[in-house]
This record gives structure tokens, C-alpha cells and sequence, in this order.
């Protein structure tokens, strides 16, 4: 794996508050000419389901096991990747908080389940990213019911887990 550019470690809920045990998730950014990679290690909590249908794109794919990377760009445009451990992968290009432009757009993307820990890679062509400079956040969701997790690279404020909080993101590369 060529020198990262950026890494995040997400260890906290989406507020920063502690989670028990060892939820440590280590996100890796790294370019290659104008594309970027991203790979993660993260635990595996064998949430109840997979999504149903082939891997690939799956809208939707937030209501499982995911980590979640979020590129900001000028103009208030932004690239929400989902990724899980089954394989399943979301891309979607938002023009303004929540205002989807392009979903499930394709992916190239492997991950890897093993023992209580899973692995992951995803290639992120150019195209898929909004103008730069970038800004970034990472999260990760497990559980399911009242035991959902929400966690956030960068601690969000509110009274419930909300990702889609641009104006937090901090640099890549910082």
C-alpha cells in the first residue's frame, strides 16, 4: 500500500462519547495519479443480516454494518461512500446537504471477513469526487435495535447522530 495522504482512526460514538471494548476503526486515504483508495480496518460485528441481492451497489446499505467515508468539495457538493463487510458498497454525489444528485453509482471494492475483524478496499476514480479541495469525515454504524453504534472520526453536536454535517470536515491530508 503506497504512503497514505490521510488516516483516520475512529474510536468514539458520533458525540465522542467512550463505546466499550476495542471498537477501533482505521481508515486509510492514499492517491494514485488523481483517484484515491480507501482502505479500512474495522471489527466485525456480524450484524443479524446482509443485505439481500448481489454484491454491489445497494441503496439503502446505511441500515446494516457499514464504515462511511465523506469527500467535501467547493460548492457545497460532496461523495458519500458506504462500504460493508459483506462486499456491498453505496456511492452517492450530493449537491447540498441531503440532496442526492447520483446513487449507486459503481465500485470497485473487495472486503474481507476475518475472525472478528474485517478488511476492505475501494477504488475511488476521480470522477466520483467533488472539485477540491477535499474535506473528509469517517464513520462507522453496527447493531442493530437499541443497540445501534453511530461513530464519527469527528465528534458531531446534536441530539442524535447526523452525518451530513459538512461544515465539520476537516482537510485531507491534515
Amino acid at each position: 500500500m503506497p504512503t497514505p495522504i490521510h488516516t483516520m482512526n475512529i474510536t468514539a460514538a458520533w458525540d465522542g462519547s467512550a463505546i466499550p471494548g476495542e471498537p477501533l476503526v482505521r481508515i486509510w486515504i492514499t492517491q494514485e495519479n488523481d483517484d484515491l483508495y480507501i482502505d479500512l480496518d474495522a471489527p466485525f460485528h456480524g450484524d443479524p443480516k446482509a443485505p439481500e441481492g448481489p454484491v454491489g451497489p445497494t441503496d439503502g446499505l446505511w441500515e446494516y454494518e457499514v464504515v462511511e467515508v465523506f469527500f467535501l468539495g467547493d460548492n457545497g457538493r460532496y461523495t458519500e461512500i458506504e462500504l460493508s463487510p459483506s462486499g456491498h458498497h453505496l456511492v452517492l454525489k450530493l449537491d447540498g446537504v441531503r440532496n442526492p444528485v447520483a446513487t449507486c453509482l459503481p465500485l470497485d471494492f473487495k472486503a474481507n471477513i476475518t475472525g472478528k475483524r474485517w478488511t476492505g478496499r475501494a477504488h475511488v476514480p476521480q470522477i466520483l469526487l467533488p472539485n477540491g479541495p477535499l474535506f473528509i469525515n469517517g464513520y462507522a454504524i453496527y447493531g442493530s435495535g437499541p443497540d445501534r453504534v453511530y461513530m464519527s472520526w469527528i465528534p458531531l453536536p446534536g441530539k442524535a447522530p447526523d452525518f451530513h454535517q459538512p461544515e465539520l470536515f476537516r482537510p485531507l491530508g491534515d
